[in-house]
């Protein structure tokens, strides 16, 4: 028994965060789970303007001076960001899904696509936001 005990190694230790070195497609998967519950947060919102527009003229004015305050536009910009980013991640994940883009090179292309096109995206629509009057 005891020649047995003796030719048993430890067990391997999974890397951790302190050891593992991050990717950036690593990065923008997790991004992609914290934009889907950002989103969910969002649909919240779109619940709460909904419903203080049953509520009357009061209630709506309150609720969009809410919305059209600094920390509301703050949220309402980084949930923009959240529905592009999503989208433009979730396509990545069907390409990846086809078997196409799943070389290292590519998914990092791929990532930064993504970021880029988020970016660029919520600029865009808050420029034209700005540029009609919806600010």
């Amino acid at each position: 028994m005891s020649d047995v005990s003796k030719t048993i190694r430890a067990r391997p230790t999974s890397p951790h965060i302190q050891v593992w070195r991050w990717h950036l497609t690593a990065i923008t998967s997790i991004m992609h789970r914290i934009t889907g519950v950002a989103l969910y947060g969002g649909t919240l919102i779109l619940a709460g303007w909904a419903i203080a527009l049953a509520f009357g003229p009061e209630s709506y004015a309150a609720y969009m001076g809410l919305l059209g305050s600094p920390l509301g536009k703050v949220v309402m910009f980084g949930l923009s960001f959240a529905v592009f980013f999503h989208l433009a991640k979730g396509i990545q994940h069907l390409i990846w899904d086809t078997g196409l883009a799943l070389k290292l090179p590519a998914a990092n292309a791929g990532a930064v696509a993504t970021l880029a096109f988020a970016l660029v995206a919520t600029v865009v629509v808050w420029i034209i936001a700005a540029m009609t009057g919806a600010l």
